[in-house]
């Protein structure tokens, strides 16, 4: 069943009546998409490099740990026969139609690494018939789609835009709420490189989205589109930050006066903090260049919170006549924010790094982490807050928010609290005895 070339009915009409769908990556983006596939109608062949995470996937189970509804999808889509998952992404790619591309766009060191996008297109264009579309997901930096154009020519020897189809449809997910935001919490975003694939999957995501499809001119806009969105909550982040220190010098609380400030709609100051994850703090080094000095300055911005939160201890233990050498510290939070787990650019690598660095012994506590799993970061596992001298909060899990402060000070060696989340309320502490330092609120 060809795609490219239907209408925006027949496209819709083949999801539902099994259109073969190619996922290459079936991570926390990839695989609920096959699942939200799969459970459409069509007949999903998922293709990843992790024999673990193919044999669960085979089995009825998700690996992916938070994501509510999940598990239920992908056992039910699993069992009718709507989803197999394969390592060979070169068989895959001969049996599917549309061909949905979902693997990571990695930053090293500020540069941007494609290979593994390439290597995906290369087995791709292996097995790409004529009719077939093959769609980028993944967050990339503009322009980076078309220059797939010459893998899929060269390896398929078919020609984009004649033969078949290319498109950007840019993911627009959040962990832990994969399934509600690819349903439709927000409207499908496609960039193609003409109408013909244009109208084929208009047609092909109206089925799976309830808020409908947003085509925009060209695969480009559609790149840019994901990648401005990151930007722009970075680099509102990084302005909140700065607001917060400026706050701090005037004496004044800064979410007290950001709450006041974004009741007119033209203002939304954001919360301010570290900015963690996968996608953020990445997202600026897709179009940083000579000429983009505020994306930069937000990203040194935020990338400084934690080295702020150490400081803010170390002054805090200075005012017991207390040093962080020599002090144990635990830190509140593997997870880079509450509810997921995940570590990728979390604000707690930093705090490791820079405590120990400055002699501290350091401990962490995540519910949501073994031992085992908390001491690979070499740092030691925190059972309790038995003898700690500072308490550094780094991430919002839902548990940080009910402890019993008034317990934990009679165990603690030195009351001493820094909060980086906005999770306690520091009058309160500070009436219970705690030296208290909440990014954003009044010192």
């Amino acid at each position: 069943m060809s795609l490219y070339g239907l209408s925006r009915g027949e496209a819709a009409d083949a999801l539902r009546d099994g259109l073969h769908v190619g996922v290459y990556g079936l991570g926390k983006m990839g695989l609920p998409l096959a699942a939200v596939f799969a459970g459409a109608g069509a007949r999903v062949y998922g293709a990843d490099v992790n024999t673990e995470v193919v044999d669960s996937i085979n089995g009825g189970v998700s690996h992916i740990m938070g994501e509510p509804g999940l598990d239920e999808l992908v056992s039910s889509v699993v069992g009718s026969g709507g989803l197999t998952a394969s390592t060979d992404l070169a068989a895959v790619a001969s049996d599917s139609m549309l061909h949905v591309i979902l693997v990571p766009t990695l930053v090293r060191d500020g540069v941007v690494d494609l290979s593994v996008v390439k290597s995906v297109a290369s087995k791709i264009a292996g097995g790409l018939s004529a009719g077939g579309v093959v769609v980028s997901e993944c967050t990339m930096p503009p322009g980076s789609t078309e220059s797939l154009i010459p893998l899929l020519e060269d390896g398929s020897g078919l020609r984009c835009g004649v033969d078949f189809g290319l498109a950007h449809c840019p993911e627009r997910t959040m962990t832990g709420t994969a399934l509600r935001d690819i349903r439709g919490q927000y409207p499908k975003v496609v960039g193609c490189v003409d109408d013909v694939t244009g109208d084929a999957l208009v047609g092909v995501y109206s089925v799976i989205n309830s808020q409908g499809v947003i085509h925009v001119s060209d695969v480009r806009s559609a790149e840019c589109v994901k990648v401005f969105e990151g930007v722009y909550r970075d680099v509102n982040i990084g302005l909140a930050n700065e607001l917060a220190f400026v706050c701090e010098r005037l004496g004044v609380d800064a979410l007290e006066i950001f709450d006041a400030a974004n009741s007119q709609p033209y203002c939304h100051l954001h919360r301010p903090g570290a900015v963690g994850g996968h996608c953020i703090p990445f997202y600026p080094f897709f179009v940083m260049d000579s000429e983009t000095d505020l994306l930069r300055t937000a990203r040194v911005l935020n990338d400084s919170v934690a080295l702020k939160l150490v400081d803010e201890a170390a002054h805090l233990l200075g005012e017991l006549g207390c040093s962080l050498d020599g002090s144990n510290v635990l830190v509140l939070g593997l997870s880079f924010r509450g509810g997921v787990k995940e570590t990728i650019k979390s604000l707690s690598l930093d705090l490791f790094r820079l405590l120990a660095e400055r002699g501290a012994r350091v401990s962490c506590m995540d519910p949501m982490y073994s031992r085992s799993e908390i001491e690979s970061f070499s740092v030691s596992f925190g059972e309790d807050f038995l003898g700690i001298d500072c308490v550094i909060i780094a991430t919002d899990h839902e548990e940080f928010y009910s402890l019993n402060w008034a317990s934990i000070k009679g165990v603690l060696s030195h009351p001493v609290v820094v909060d980086g989340r906005q999770v306690v309320d520091p009058l309160v502490l500070r009436e219970l005895g705690f030296l208290v330092y909440s990014l954003g609120h009044r010192k």
